[in-house]
């Protein structure tokens, strides 16, 4: 006869692998300008958690991420999809993560400009910033808050 306490602990480690499993592996498309160093950094910091990233060098970074859907206002110095979801800006991986995890109705998440303390943004003193969840029209709520 199994330990009780032991197979509850074999399921709970099955089930963190496999919410870890979800997005290990997921691939990433970042359209960045050629010359941010900004997006290299937040590039290495989706690598760091285990995302797999293409990144595409394109002059008019506005006009990817309005091929995506994702409004101007909400702009940063890069647009990235994953799965179906766009993801603008300087959004830490946890973010994405609880994205993927939730699969929300929505067309993505941003964090809009540059804030400094953000991911790909560290060497400045950090500022409060929130990652904002975006509807397909445009609407934003308030998704986390840093």
């Amino acid at each position: 006869m199994l330990n009780p306490v032991l197979v509850l602990a074999l399921i709970t480690a099955f089930g963190a692998g496999l919410s870890s499993a979800a997005t290990a592996g997921e691939m990433v498309d970042v359209y960045k300008s050629p010359n941010c160093g900004c997006c290299g950094k937040w590039i290495d910091h989706l690598k760091d958690a285990g995302f797999e990233v293409r990144a595409h060098n394109v002059m008019d970074v506005p006009a990817a991420r309005k091929q995506l859907g994702m409004p101007d206002r909400l702009g940063s110095c890069h647009t990235a999809k994953v799965g179906v979801y766009v993801v603008e800006g300087h959004v830490p991986v946890a973010d994405i993560q609880r994205l993927l995890r939730e699969k929300p109705k929505a067309l993505g998440i941003a964090v809009p400009s540059m804030p400094p303390g953000s991911p790909g943004m560290e060497s400045s003193k950090p500022v409060p910033y929130n990652t904002l969840l975006v509807q397909s029209g445009g609407e934003t709520s308030i998704f986390a808050k840093h």
